[in-house]
């Protein structure tokens, strides 16, 4: 069996990066179901816009405390002094547009939540409850954006949702295993594959895509 220390990766995996490694060999492009996960990945994509992920990565910890162990519940009653306080902490991105993003993000969130029963059964519809599996052979041929970020983007701003450009929301689809865009040669890709294939045998994907659709989605 080859090692994981000599098993091939994406390119834009560092391996004098630990984090990132960490990040990309267990989470990346793994299938998320859970809401609170989809909450946290939306607060760290918007503190990364402008910047890189590595940065992002290297203050999580400060965000999981800043902001509630990403409670959107207990985040969305944050008020302006907690915010005010936010911009001063060293262990986040001392962004007050982004700190405010997150809080209004949280109430939006709850309100999807009231609609669709969970945030999860909202955001898989756009891919119709399945993984989309790409098959890139290079780092250059992975989108930037997709038509399903882009009509998860639009239905996103339209209830709300800040610094959620489709930019941002294809880098969600893809943290939260909507997207497989690991490459084909990367140790990853298979392993990322059948993890989703072990859930909708479990029957999670029919459960996070049922038959009631966003209002504003249109599928071409």
């Amino acid at each position: 069996m080859k090692s994981i220390v000599t098993a091939k990766r994406c390119g834009w995996v560092s391996m004098e990066n630990p984090l990132m490694v960490e990040y990309h060999d267990r989470e990346w492009g793994v299938p998320v179901h859970d809401d609170r996960r989809h909450f946290e990945f939306l607060v760290l994509e918007a503190a990364q816009a402008g910047l890189s992920w590595s940065i992002v990565l290297k203050k999580r910890e400060g965000y999981r405390r800043a902001f509630s162990e990403f409670d959107p519940a207990k985040v969305a009653r944050y008020t302006e002094k907690r915010i005010q306080k936010l911009t001063l902490d060293p262990g986040i991105i001392r962004n007050r547009m982004k700190i405010e993003s997150a809080v209004r993000n949280a109430r939006a969130f709850l309100a999807v939540q009231e609609e669709f029963g969970s945030f999860d059964a909202y955001c898989w519809q756009f891919v119709d409850g399945r993984q989309k599996l790409n098959r890139w052979n290079t780092t250059r041929q992975i989108p930037a954006t997709s038509h399903e970020s882009d009509t998860f983007s639009k239905d996103l701003k339209s209830r709300r949702f800040s610094f959620v450009g489709s930019t941002v929301v294809y880098a969600h689809m893809q943290a939260v295993g909507m997207v497989n865009d690991h490459l084909v040669d990367c140790f990853r890709y298979r392993e990322v594959r059948r993890l989703h294939s072990a859930k909708e045998r479990a029957g999670l994907a029919d459960t996070a895509a049922p038959a009631r659709r966003p209002r504003t989605a249109k599928r071409g």
